[in-house]
């Protein structure tokens, strides 16, 4: 089996009606494990909240769907074992120490992000990670 990095715009795509959610469901409901750092619980917490105080969904549906997130049957790696590799991918990137963490994970496993940011996408489509990042749009991604 084969593994994919997963980053929170993904699962955000998943959870919530987008234009690449039917790829992003497809993603996580692939024979493919799934790596996260522990960030994403925190980004996907955010995510949820901001949501709820948008009042796209109550406060019943925002509970269930971070229980729906902490089920999933990732791999998880602790932030604390990807920091400085994160550190330095964002100091050679200009991109953030978030973003850079799931490229880190990608980069120590060999294995591809994932990801629904385009723009990050496109800053590193022409350096050395371009084998490490996807975007959900390609064809041929799930």
């Amino acid at each position: 089996m084969t593994a994919r990095v997963i980053d929170a715009s993904v699962v955000a795509a998943a959870f919530f009606p987008e234009k690449h959610s039917a790829a992003a469901r497809a993603v996580l409901r692939g024979t493919q494990e799934l790596l996260v750092p522990d960030l994403l619980f925190a980004e996907m917490a955010n995510v949820i909240w901001k949501r709820q105080q948008r009042r796209e969904i109550d406060s019943d549906e925002a509970g269930q769907l971070i229980e729906d997130v902490l089920m999933m049957p990732w791999r998880i790696t602790p932030s604390n074992e990807l920091a400085a590799a994160a550190l330095e991918i964002a100091m050679r990137t200009a991109r953030t120490v978030y973003d850079c963490l799931y490229l880190a994970l990608a980069v120590r496993s060999g294995e591809v992000l994932v990801t629904a940011d385009k723009r990050l996408v496109n800053a590193l489509t022409s350096g050395p990670l371009e084998g490490h990042i996807s975007w959900l749009g390609e064809k041929g991604i799930v």
